[in-house]
C-alpha cells in the first residue's frame, strides 16, 4: 500500500502529507478535505479506491468521506484534464450571454460541458458562481480568473492554452 506507483492505495508521499496534516488536527477525520486535496494533487482526481484508502487512513467510513468529497466542487471524482476550465453560468453571467459563450468554448475545445479534450489537456466544467459577478461573464483556467469575457477574449485565451499545452508536453506537432 505504500508504493508511490500504487494507484489503488495511498502512496508513501500521500500518507506522509496526510499525516503531517493530522499532526495539527484535533482528530483524524478533521483533515478529510485536505487529504482529498493531497491525493487529487498527485493524481488529478480521487478514484473510488483512493477514497476508500483515505477513509481507512482517517478512520472514517467511505460513505462519510464521499459525502464530503461530493459537497465540494473542486474535488473531482472522475478523471479530469491537466487543466480545469471553470465557466460561470450564474444569473449575472447568463444576463451577459454566458450561454452563447459556453457554446463557443465547447465548439472551440470540441467537448461538451463536463467533458475532457481528447488529448487530456482540458476539462470544461460549468459552475454556479465564481464570485466575480461585477466582471461577468467570467471563467477560471487553472488558478487564473478571466473576466469581462466575450468571444474575442475567449479566442485569445484558448490558443494560448493550446500553445502552453504543446510547450509543457514538449510536443512540436499540433
Amino acid at each position: 500500500m505504500g508504493k508511490d506507483n500504487d494507484m489503488r492505495g495511498l502512496s508513501e508521499l500521500e500518507i506522509n502529507e496526510i499525516n503531517a496534516e493530522i499532526a495539527h488536527a484535533p482528530y483524524r477525520s478533521s483533515v478529510a478535505i485536505e487529504a482529498l486535496k493531497i491525493v487529487q494533487k498527485q493524481r488529478r482526481w480521487v478514484s473510488d479506491d483512493s477514497l476508500v484508502a483515505i477513509a481507512e487512513h482517517l478512520e472514517m467510513s467511505a460513505e462519510e468521506l464521499e459525502g464530503i468529497a461530493t459537497f465540494y466542487n473542486h474535488i473531482y471524482r472522475h478523471p479530469v484534464g491537466e487543466k480545469i476550465i471553470l465557466f460561470c453560468n450564474s444569473v449575472s453571467c447568463w444576463i451577459r450571454d454566458s450561454d452563447g459563450l459556453e457554446a463557443h468554448i465547447c465548439s472551440r475545445l470540441g467537448v461538451g460541458p463536463g467533458e475532457t479534450t481528447p488529448d487530456d489537456a482540458y476539462t470544461f466544467i460549468p459552475v454556479p458562481c465564481l464570485g466575480a459577478c461585477d466582471r461577468a461573464p467570467v471563467m477560471m483556467v487553472g488558478d487564473d480568473l478571466h473576466q469581462d469575457l466575450d468571444q474575442d477574449k475567449i479566442d485569445g485565451i484558448l490558443p494560448a492554452l493550446a500553445n502552453e499545452s504543446l510547450v509543457n508536453r514538449g510536443d512540436d506537432q499540433r
